[in-house]
């Protein structure tokens, strides 16, 4: 890998959004190949998964193009991956959204739709939109070069509920506390959109330059 260049894999699938994503990673240093070919995931020094839209259709889409099984070899070969929003949600078994929809099953646990009432009942706008703080926590490497909190940009109406707590690594409020960011191992993954975070969104790519830089 060259120190100074690595390269990262933006996962296109047909999903949205890829242009902002590729230029944001370069700007932190990464030299961005966007591709639909599973191949070159494997030539990459790390994978980004970006995603807007339906959980079902991203599966659909992921399997039919082999762009899914790509993605978990490289999980398995110990590539740094970051999941940006739906490349969170879809690290885990299974979503809920138009019907239960199996998912990448790397984390335990679900996606599910936000609540119709905040936690004062008080009924709750969905999807969540807009800056909100997410506070950090745990011994991920991504962490050691961020600040313990910061605010983001989310656009979402889905959550994931991860299974083992130790998986969340960055919790938000929108109608109770809820995973703004998890991790295990070479994975990593945020529900908010660093491209859209202005600098925020510039410090997380920029740890994530650096830990692909220490792998």
């Amino acid at each position: 890998m060259a120190a100074s260049s690595p390269r990262v894999a933006v996962v296109d699938y047909g999903a949205g959004n890829l242009r902002s994503v590729s230029k944001a990673l370069e700007r932190s240093g990464f030299v961005a190949d966007v591709t639909g070919d599973p191949g070159a995931l494997r030539q990459a020094d790390c994978l980004v998964l970006p995603g807007v839209g339906a959980f079902a259709d991203a599966v659909r889409r992921l399997e039919e193009t082999g762009l899914g099984a790509a993605v978990r070899e490289a999980l398995d070969a110990g590539k740094p991956y970051l999941g940006l929003c739906l490349g969170l949600q879809l690290l885990f078994e299974e979503s809920d959204e138009h019907g239960v929809t199996k998912g990448l099953g790397v984390l335990r646990g679900r996606v599910e739709r936000f609540p119709e009432r905040d936690v004062d009942g008080s009924p709750l706008c969905v999807p969540h939109i807009g800056w909100n703080r997410v506070s950090f926590l745990g011994g991920h490497p991504m962490l050691e070069a961020l600040p313990g909190d910061d605010f983001y940009y989310f656009v979402h109406s889905y959550r994931a509920v991860p299974a083992d707590p130790e998986d969340t690594v960055g919790h938000a409020q929108y109608g109770g506390r809820f995973a703004a960011a998890v991790a295990r191992d070479n994975a990593f993954a945020v529900q908010f959109h660093p491209e859209k975070s202005q600098a925020a969104g510039k410090r997380l790519l920029d740890a994530f330059a650096s830990w692909v830089q220490s792998c």
